[in-house]
């Protein structure tokens, strides 16, 4: 069954010294913890701790995200003193959570989701596909570093996928479009089926959201059994290029 995509939830902007990703832990006792350094007038907080991390659940930094991702559309991000988080950063990194998504230059997953340095890894490639050598890197980010969440996202008026309904080839590009095709074809669309119909390229976006998903369980035996053991959860979504909006799904 296909889920459908949801809006993000609304979010309240966090203020003073807290991070961003906030802990349910100790609501009473102690302030929550996030994965973003919120600055003050004296400097900043430096980047995620392991200690931080690991506290968090995967629901919880998975719902950071999207409140990270409400404060970049509404214009509240929070201010960071980046030079602060790379020197804090140094030697380690704790990052709660790993995002692969397109590389096209107007969907940068640091910025759209109000992260800082040191809170994601971060994979880009076109049409963001998951290949064999990306699913390693999914499977470091997890399995070894300790990231909660796994999201896949992809983009509206996407190139990749604009090239793959026109069957482009060009030198490697073609194989890496292959990949995208399937999502054409398993693409319901009642409309015209063009690369210049908006609506059509943005259907068949998501379908090779939910298609990567889909390949990230069936191909990784690591990574589907950590989120069957609810070590890490795993989550799809969409960036609307117009809106700034992530749309989420949380099963493929």
């Amino acid at each position: 069954m296909t889920p459908a995509f949801s809006n993000t939830s609304s979010a309240t902007y966090v203020s003073g010294r807290r991070r961003f990703l906030a802990t349910a832990l100790g609501a009473c006792a102690i302030a929550p913890v996030n994965f973003a350094s919120v600055q003050t007038g004296t400097g900043g907080t430096g980047s995620l701790t392991k200690e931080q991390r690991d506290r968090m659940t995967p629901a919880e930094v998975l719902d950071e995200l999207k409140k990270g991702n409400e404060r970049f559309r509404t214009g509240k991000m929070v201010s960071r003193d980046y030079r602060d988080q790379q020197r804090t950063s140094a030697a380690g990194q704790f990052p709660a959570a790993v995002v692969l998504g397109c590389i096209d230059s107007r969907a940068p997953a640091e910025i759209i989701f109000d992260a800082g340095i040191g809170d994601t890894f971060n994979a880009r490639i076109a049409g963001n596909v998951v290949n064999d050598d990306l699913l390693g890197s999914l499977e470091f980010a997890c399995a070894v570093a300790g990231a909660k969440v796994l999201l896949l996202f992809g983009h509206t008026a996407c190139g990749a996928i604009k090239g793959a309904i026109d069957d482009v080839e060009m030198g490697n590009l073609t194989g890496l479009l292959a990949r995208v095709k399937p999502a054409i074809s398993a693409t319901t669309f009642a409309g015209e089926k063009s690369s210049k119909n908006a609506a059509y390229v943005d259907a068949v976006a998501r379908r090779n959201v939910l298609l990567g998903l889909d390949s990230i369980r069936r191909r990784s035996p690591i990574l589907a059994d950590l989120e069957q053991k609810k070590t890490i959860q795993i989550a799809g979504g969409m960036y609307d290029l117009t809106t700034g909006i992530v749309e989420f799904v949380t099963e493929g």
